[in-house]
Parts: structure tokens; C-alpha cells; sequence
């Protein structure tokens, strides 16, 4: 029987979630644009366990998201899910941001499109069908006007997470769904990480990194 803390920093949003058997038992995440990550999220790891009366000694795995996403949030995410690997002995599990933000929309037909906003008009995006099979790799891309053409002219798309805003100015087509307000989740990783634990699908704790898919650029903060 299978207790995973899963860990999800990536954006804004920073969220755990304890699961057992791929089910959510306890959700606790915060939305906060300052990226209070740092502050908050031993805090909600200690609030998922207590609330669920689960020690660490307890849990079987920890999953984090891997990226691609903030470098900041994913820094803080993967150096405390490998903390707490090597402190207890516990198998990293490593879950696709993209995927699990995918998992988000529930679609028959057509195809969804995970993106996360990144710079100017660019997101990180990838492409599953229906079923959640990935079809299209994940990539750093500009949006433009042609973009996802191919996939509009065969049916509904379906775009989720924070680089939909983008989306929405420059993609006009009536195949196109927008759905607002979504960021990656802990809860979705449930399933995902359990899935992996299963087949024995874990990262070595001494080398795993996250997938940040661009070199991290340092910005001048905003006057």
C-alpha cells in the first residue's frame, strides 16, 4: 500500500498533496504571485501529514514535479523532495509538469495542450491526445498565429495553465478552448507518481535534476 508526498513548485502555485494507492487524501496549496515557496512549503508538507495522521517515517516515496517551469520554484521543490529521500531512505519519483497539468482537462475527443507561460510570448507547451498519450514532445516556443494549426484544423484543443492568457491574444480559431486559471497541481501528481512507484520508475536521489528545458537567465527586478 503506497503513502507518496508529492511536491509542486513549479509556478506560483505551491502545493503538496499525500496519496495513498494514487488517491488524494490531503490537498493543501497557495497561489501566491511572490513566490513565498521558500516560507511555505515545509509548512504544508507538516500540515498534509498531520492532517492525514501519517509521520514521515510513514510515507513510502516522495514525487516532485520535474519541470520545465520556474527555475526558482523548481530549485526549492526538487532540493526538498531529495532532502527528504536521503534523510529517510525513500525512493524520488519524478512527475512530468506538463502531463499532470494535462490531466487537468478531461476531454472525448480532440487533443489538450499544456503551457506554461515563460517569457515575452513564449510558453512551454506540449501536446497529449484524449487519453493523455503525449504526441507532441515538450518544447520552448513562440506563439504566433500559425501555431497548433495542424492540430485546429482536425478538431478541439483544449489549452490549460497560466500561458493561456498569451494564447488567447493571438490563437483565433473556433476549435480553440481556453481554459483559464489553472496551474499545475499537486492533486493531479497522485495518480502519476503512484503509477510510476508501481513499475519502479524512481530517480537516483545523488543525480537527478529537474528538466528546465532553457538555461536560467537572470533578470533585473522591476523598478
Amino acid at each position: 500500500m503506497a503513502v507518496i508526498l508529492n511536491i509542486e513548485t513549479t509556478t506560483t502555485n505551491c502545493s503538496v498533496s499525500l496519496s495513498k494507492q494514487g488517491e488524494t487524501l490531503v490537498l493543501k496549496e497557495l497561489n501566491d504571485k511572490n513566490y513565498s515557496h521558500a516560507e511555505s512549503l515545509h509548512v504544508f508538507i507538516d500540515d498534509v501529514l498531520n492532517s492525514a495522521s501519517v509521520s514521515l517515517f510513514q510515507i513510502d516515496a516522495v514525487a516532485v514535479s520535474k519541470g520545465p517551469g520556474s527555475y526558482t520554484g523548481l530549485r526549492i521543490g526538487v532540493s526538498a523532495a531529495k532532502g527528504l529521500c536521503f534523510s529517510l531512505e525513500k525512493p524520488l519519483i519524478s512527475v512530468s509538469t506538463l502531463k499532470a497539468l494535462a490531466h487537468q482537462v478531461k476531454a472525448t475527443n480532440g487533443v489538450i495542450v499544456p503551457m506554461l507561460d515563460a517569457r515575452r510570448m513564449e510558453v512551454y507547451s506540449a501536446v497529449f491526445d484524449s487519453s493523455y498519450n503525449e504526441i507532441r514532445a515538450i518544447e520552448a516556443q513562440i506563439l504566433d498565429e500559425n501555431s497548433f494549426k495542424d492540430y485546429l484544423a482536425k478538431g478541439k484543443v483544449y489549452f490549460v495553465g497560466n500561458g493561456v492568457e498569451k494564447a488567447q491574444t493571438i490563437i483565433q480559431d473556433e476549435n480553440a478552448v481556453f481554459i483559464e486559471d489553472r496551474l499545475p497541481s499537486a492533486n493531479e501528481m497522485s495518480m502519476l507518481a503512484y503509477d510510476k512507484y508501481k513499475k519502479n520508475d524512481i530517480e537516483d536521489v545523488a543525480y537527478f535534476e529537474p528538466y528546465y528545458l532553457k538555461d536560467f537567465i537572470a533578470l533585473k527586478p522591476k523598478a
